[in-house]
């Protein structure tokens, strides 16, 4: 039996989850995707229903870091039967695989889903050899 190989996003995942309750109480994270491609590495995270402005992404020491807050929503007083939309402000913390160009880290926000893109350096990109 093989074992599957963890990537830094995997064990960042776990420490996430690890350390979403603390002192009983529990935060929220957006569900999130990673993955790369031939030119860039990639991070999605669903945030529907937050604004733009309500986001801040930075790079910092090869981590690349989503923080925001949903707000409670002004409305009279409600009685939940289910509540699965998290509230309040949320941290989510990416290494950053070496290859990754943080020079040229871009942003996009679509549908509720914030869309990063971290393209990979150009000296690290497959090369097609002309044979002479």
């Amino acid at each position: 039996m093989t074992m599957p190989t963890l990537t830094p996003f995997d064990v960042d995942k776990f420490l996430d989850e690890a350390l979403r309750t603390v002192n009983g109480t529990t935060s929220w994270a957006p569900a999130c995707n990673s993955f790369e491609d031939e030119r860039s590495f990639w991070i999605q995270a669903a945030v529907p229903g937050m604004d733009r402005n309500d986001i801040d992404i930075s790079v910092e020491d090869d981590v690349l870091t989503i923080k925001g807050e949903r707000k409670d929503e002004a409305a009279p007083k409600r009685t939940y039967f289910l509540r699965e939309l998290g509230r309040g402000s949320f941290v989510r913390s990416f290494k950053l695989p070496t290859t990754a160009d943080q020079t040229k880290v871009a942003a996009t926000y679509k549908d509720g889903v914030l869309t990063v893109e971290l393209p990979k350096r150009e000296e690290t990109k497959p090369r097609r050899i002309t044979i002479a």
